[in-house]
């Protein structure tokens, strides 16, 4: 199993669904699982029930997410958060880190309303924060660092192949 980990925007579920067909494997998002077992959006959760309740219900599905045997994972930008969650990812997973610089991340994101933690008066100052916060996290957590910086997908897929081979061959030797 392969995740992805990063800040909102940086291309964890796209990148994710490129690597998965690339690889031929089953692409899982577990914001998506989220969803569908709320039957609401995660925005909607978020503003009904708060965030220490969807980060209860985010790491139970981590937790089940990450015991499948193949795929392709796409994480929530704040799986990080929960010392179990990072656990999880990195011992049974092998975690890409998509690190993405928050000025970057805001030209993609200025008019998506539907990221919760974003829904602020200042969001280039919001996401400057998260990734002050998370990017330690990310680091512990990953197996790889990817810089997204302006590649296409296409691109930042063959790069994350190209360091998965060369961590097999290095495994291998």
């Amino acid at each position: 199993m392969i995740s992805l980990i990063g800040l909102p925007g940086s291309g964890k579920s796209t990148v994710g669904r490129q690597l998965a067909r690339r690889l031929q494997l089953p692409f899982l998002d577990s914001d998506r699982v989220i969803e569908e077992r709320l039957g609401c959006s995660i925005r909607e959760f978020f503003e009904s029930e708060g965030e220490q309740r969807f980060r209860d219900i985010e790491a139970a599905v981590i937790d089940e997410l990450t015991q499948q045997p193949v795929g392709v994972l796409s994480t929530g930008g704040g799986v990080v958060l929960r010392p179990e969650n990072r656990q999880h990812l990195h011992d049974r997973t092998r975690v890409i880190y998509l690190n993405s610089m928050p000025d970057e991340l805001f030209r993609r994101l200025r008019h998506d309303k539907n990221r919760p933690l974003l829904q602020v008066a200042d969001p280039l100052q919001r996401l400057r924060d998260l990734h002050a916060q998370r990017h330690p996290l990310y680091r512990e957590t990953a197996h790889f660092c990817v810089e997204t910086g302006r590649p296409s997908v296409s691109r930042l897929v063959n790069l994350i192949i190209m360091q998965l081979e060369q961590a097999d061959l290095r495994l291998r030797l």
